[in-house]
């Protein structure tokens, strides 16, 4: 049943992300395709965090994380996230801490800074529940997006 539902969601077009939150070790991030938005009475929204996700040590425990929506541009940035063991922020990413520590990435279209709110197990993943506490966005022509396993764009 596992692969049968994994192959059906492939059917699914998914905006891809990339969370950041910082730790004692420095920054973590990772390329996610399951973000959405949960409320908008209180503003929220959910990623969801696979428990063996390497950045999910940190997470567990981080008061505040930000999640990045990315254009078609940032194919690279998004396979540079979701590679294990990969330098996600060395020379080759345009980012910064903001005054808490969480990574901006200077190049994503769009950017919310949220407070962690809640962490919900279900299955083997989290739903990483979070409370925007800043937004900041420009246009984005073709936003990347994922499916049937390929990067695509509904522009």
């Amino acid at each position: 049943m596992k692969e049968q539902l994994r192959d059906a969601l492939r059917h699914h077009a998914q905006a891809v992300t990339i969370v950041t939150a910082s730790g004692h070790g420095g920054p973590v991030g990772t390329t996610v395709s399951s973000f959405t938005s949960a409320s908008f009475e209180p503003p929220l929204v959910v990623v969801w965090i696979g428990e063996g996700a390497s950045v999910w040590p940190v997470l567990r425990t981080a008061p505040l994380f930000a999640v990045h929506l990315l254009d078609t541009a940032q194919t690279a940035l998004a396979d540079l996230f979701a590679t294990k063991g990969a330098d996600r922020f060395g020379e080759g990413t345009r980012w910064r801490p903001d005054d808490d520590g969480v990574p901006w990435l200077l190049d994503a279209p769009v950017r919310l800074r949220c407070r962690t709110a809640r962490r919900i197990a279900v299955g083997d993943h989290i739903a990483l529940v979070g409370e925007p506490l800043e937004i900041t966005h420009s246009d984005i022509a073709a936003p990347l997006v994922r499916h049937q396993g390929r990067y695509t764009s509904v522009a």
